[in-house]
């Protein structure tokens, strides 16, 4: 959200600094006095940036995202899963049934440009989000079936939040960055959407682009480079356990890359200091550099399942093809794509053997969601040929292609991220199983940001006919996406129609429970409801989940600041970015 403008500047100058935000010292696995402040952190991004605009960025790594850390009202607390205070000054005072929540933020937080974050920053970004001619992938977030959560200003540091109902997610959902009121806010009340998203495309001049966070955009090369600095401001209310100003880093930079294998080649050759290994193959080369010291890097494989997935979407959008339209959303189809994907193949193959096959939407590494009393439609070529042939292909042209009585062939395109050499593979495999029952798979890589805007397209003639991709991100609390399951969501990705509607009973169910979970605190009993969703989604088959694979941490050891290894997985990862340091 953003602030108000001049006025809240004036305000804040006037007003006392509160007591900064202590980042424990139990996140880092060194001691505050080893920590040195200074040198640049050299991260690689696979595609390029869509854009600089939060409030149109729906990508897991952006520049918008890069410039969230460290902002938000609480923080996570990986050792026990609890909410901190983080830019509030203290936990909320909870009233009405557990529904509303008043927080006081920090008094004397400024933006990297030094204009003051008041409750108006908060309240803007608020409104913006929830303004569906925007089109922000946060918009979602802010409702609880089709019913808005409020936010209000009491005063230039008080914020109250009204939910429509309890909800297991509420401080998640009230940790969302707060943008510049100054630049948002202005725009917005001048020229509403279209005004906000003419804001910070890729040629902005990084001059004008403010942060609340860590680090601040300073510079960005088309397909080459993206660099930050540190924020200035944010050390003065971001501190160490020792009182020391955060971030140590002077900076962090984004090397784009071609595809995973550059990425491997920069980190083996010392040229970003971290990477994320897809497989067997990726640990065994960093293992043979580090063993013959042309690599001075840590290397932990197997931290944890990954807090990702890896899928395909069929779009039930296809009026400009009733043929297809019939196909993708008859289930025995979804069933048999199912069966055609062979899993086991793939976590060898694609994955070196280190991973597992997947199911469901709920991600391996949050075990407690998973029941096994949801439905699996595992590899088998004849089970899928019988469903078929009970949809009428039951004959092979002289191509060897399946078709049907009308002579319709059993024929589509999948499309996936072009240099994700993962999910590359992950494609060929599926195309490579489907060809031996008849069924021909186009399988065509894109560039990322066409992928993205075809999956993200609402309509009744959607621009794709399949899509393998991923999502990562999201919560533990309820590690259901407010963005996926709910119809008319912005990744409800099988059915997004013009007018939002569910096209299946069982999409109706599967939104019910959703919000059914969310609003239920007890954990015990938001596990049942999820395992009743769980196997909802897994009869109904939207999407065929193929493999998870295993989280593994490598970086160079110039750097410092990791977690202690008790505290490293896929979720809260390997490390903060404010207490990582340059040894």
């Amino acid at each position: 959200m953003k602030k108000l403008l001049v006025l809240a500047a004036a305000l804040t100058l006037g007003s006392s600094m509160a007591a900064p935000f202590v980042w424990p010292a139990k996140l880092s696995a060194d001691a505050p006095s080893a920590a040195k402040s200074g040198g640049e952190y050299r991260d690689y991004t696979l595609s390029d940036f869509k854009t600089v605009n939060p409030f149109t960025s729906s990508e897991a790594t952006s520049i918008p995202g890069t410039m969230s850390i460290g902002a938000g009202l609480f923080y996570q607390d990986p050792t026990n899963d609890n909410f901190i205070p983080d830019m509030a000054e203290a936990m909320p005072v909870v009233s009405n049934g557990g529904k509303r929540f008043v927080v006081k933020i920090r008094q004397g937080m400024k933006f990297s440009d030094g204009q003051a974050i008041t409750a108006d920053d908060w309240v803007t970004t608020y409104k913006i989000h929830t303004d569906d001619k925007v089109g922000s992938n946060s918009y979602d977030s802010f409702f609880i079936n089709d019913k808005p959560i409020t936010v209000k200003k009491l005063d230039d540091y008080t914020l109250q939040f009204d939910f429509p109902q309890t909800s297991a997610d509420a401080y998640l959902t009230m940790s969302y960055t707060p943008w510049p009121d100054q630049v948002f806010g202005v725009a917005y009340r001048k020229g509403g959407a279209d005004a906000v998203k003419a804001l910070w495309g890729l040629n902005v001049d990084p001059k004008t682009v403010v942060s609340p966070g860590a680090f601040v955009l300073s510079s960005y090369s088309a397909g080459q480079r993206a660099v930050f600095r540190k924020n200035p401001n944010f050390g003065e209310w971001n501190k160490d356990s020792a009182g020391k100003s955060l971030p140590y880093l002077d900076g962090y930079s984004y090397r784009i890359v071609k595809d995973l294998n550059a990425g491997l080649a920069a980190y083996l050759a010392g040229d970003i200091d971290t990477y994320g290994p897809r497989n067997a193959d990726d640990l065994a080369q960093i293992k043979k550099a580090i063993d013959a010291k042309t690599l001075n890097a840590t290397l932990i494989a197997n931290v944890s399942p990954a807090a990702s997935s890896q899928w395909i979407t069929f779009n039930w959008n296809k009026a400009d093809s009733p043929f297809k339209q019939k196909l993708f959303r008859d289930v025995r189809f979804r069933h048999a794509m199912s069966m055609l994907a062979n899993r086991d193949a793939m976590v060898q193959l694609a994955l070196g053997g280190l991973g597992v096959p997947t199911y469901y939407s709920v991600y391996p590494v949050f075990k407690g969601f998973i029941s096994d009393s949801a439905p699996k439609y595992p590899y088998n070529l004849d089970g899928a040929a019988k469903l078929l042939a009970q949809m009428g292909f039951t004959k092979k042209g002289s191509d060897g292609i399946l078709v049907d009585g009308k002579g319709n062939k059993l024929e589509f395109t999948l499309t996936t991220n072009a240099g994700n050499t993962t999910r590359e593979q992950l494609g060929r495999i599926f195309a490579d199983e489907a060809k031996k029952i008849g069924v021909k798979v186009n399988f065509n890589p894109i560039d990322f940001n066409v992928l993205v805007g075809q999956l993200q397209s609402k309509g009744e003639s959607r621009p794709f006919d399949a899509i393998l991709l991923g999502l990562a991100n999201g919560g533990n609390i309820w590690p259901f996406g407010v963005n996926v399951v709910p119809c008319g969501t912005n990744l409800h990705s099988y059915n997004n129609p013009t007018n939002g509607a569910c096209a299946t009973s069982q999409e109706q169910l599967m939104t019910k429970l959703f919000y059914q979970g969310q609003s239920t605190v007890d954990l015990k009993a938001r596990q049942a409801i999820g395992a009743q969703l769980l196997k909802t989604e897994a009869e109904l088959q939207p999407v065929i989940y193929l493999v998870g694979g295993s989280y593994h941490v490598t970086y160079n050891n110039r750097l410092g600041g990791q977690h202690p290894r008790d505290i490293m997985d896929s979720y809260y990862l390997s490390r903060e970015l404010p207490l990582t340091f340059i040894k």
